[in-house]
């Protein structure tokens, strides 16, 4: 096992092999524990940013992620509804500020980028954002190297395209779109100098050597993704993963812990999923390394612990975070 000796202590690697990966993710859970707490003391404070996600364009997506419900190939009763527009996701980020969000994502249902009104609006909504002094991010699917570079100039501070899962199990997920694109599509992202937010899903029906894989790819990246979700499954009916098992709490808590070793300064976000980690579990995640977490009551389509828990949570644990999530009034549903 990885010890306190080891130079992981003492440079940050974008040389990971999979066998290292799969010692340290299969290593006994304490020991997992512990390293990841020393290395996260090391390079980070106990300070838990605070992300608030809202779904501009939700549904009618021509991808066939499995486990999506956005998807027009899904049978689930998703209300699609077309893109809002910008004074109205203005006004959702100004409230999001004032109930303790740094940073604002927003999400488009699109397989890539639509050039035109569209993508005036978003650049509209980047710069509204940036102006109201939060972190602007976004999820838009693929997008060309002049989307990248507007965007950019606009301000957007980070780019969300998640990989999902390793190479090798993709296929079993995704065919409307290669691993490859994926990757290219992260290369222009940090091409145009916009931060790199990407991670992936457990609980899709990988086993550990295609986590290990994901964690392999993501941790190769030079630099690191700025932000890495750990996302486990949120099974939801009418897609074709309705019927997967939860995945066990343990199981996150080794992604995140194993996160944190292998990507040292990267915000490791708790994100789908964390409605069904108990109060202990998240604590444990937080001890392991993660120092982000997305509130509010829903994430695009799935629900989210409420506000008032994960307020109530974070002062348990002591972390650090936004002082005015500490003090402000609910006002997120209302909108």
């Amino acid at each position: 096992m990885i010890n306190s000796d080891n130079q992981i202590f003492n440079e940050i690697r974008f040389n990971w092999s999979r066998e290292e990966i799969l010692e340290i993710l299969n290593s006994p859970l304490i020991d997992l524990m512990w390293n990841a707490q020393i290395i996260h003391r090391k390079f980070n404070k106990y300070k838990v940013q605070l992300a608030s996600l809202y779904s501009v364009k939700t549904g009618g997506c021509e991808e066939d992620c499995s486990y999506c419900s956005q998807s027009i190939y899904s049978a689930s009763q998703i209300k699609s509804h077309p893109q809002f527009e910008v004074e109205t996701v203005l006004k959702r980020a100004q409230t999001a500020k004032k109930e303790g969000a740094e940073r604002f994502c927003m999400g488009w249902a699109w397989r890539e980028i639509r050039d035109g009104k569209s993508f005036n609006s978003m650049l509209e909504m980047v710069r509204g954002v940036r102006d109201l002094g939060m972190e602007a991010c976004v999820t838009a699917g693929m997008l060309t190297d002049e989307q990248a570079s507007r965007l950019a100039d606009a301000g957007l501070t980070a780019y969300n395209h998640n990989l999902d899962t390793s190479p090798e199990y993709y296929k079993n997920i995704i065919t409307t779109r290669t691993y490859q694109d994926r990757l290219d599509t992260i290369k222009r992202v940090r091409k145009a100098g916009i931060n790199v937010c990407c991670g992936g899903i457990i609980g899709l029906g990988e086993n550990i050597d295609d986590r290990a894989s994901l964690l392999e790819v993501l941790s190769n990246m030079n630099p690191h993704p700025e932000s890495v979700p750990i996302n486990s499954l949120v099974a939801i009916e009418g897609t074709s993963l309705e019927d997967k098992k939860e995945v066990d709490s343990i199981e996150m808590i080794r992604m995140v812990a194993t996160a944190r070793i292998l990507m040292p300064k990267s915000k490791i976000r708790l994100s789908a999923g964390r409605e069904n980690l108990s109060k202990e579990s998240q604590i444990l995640c937080f001890q392991c390394g993660a120092n982000s977490i997305f509130y509010g009551d829903e994430l695009l389509t799935t629900s989210n612990p409420s506000f008032q828990s994960d307020r109530e949570l974070l002062r348990e644990v002591g972390v650090l975070f936004n002082k005015e999530f500490e003090t402000c009034k609910k006002t997120l549903s209302s909108l």
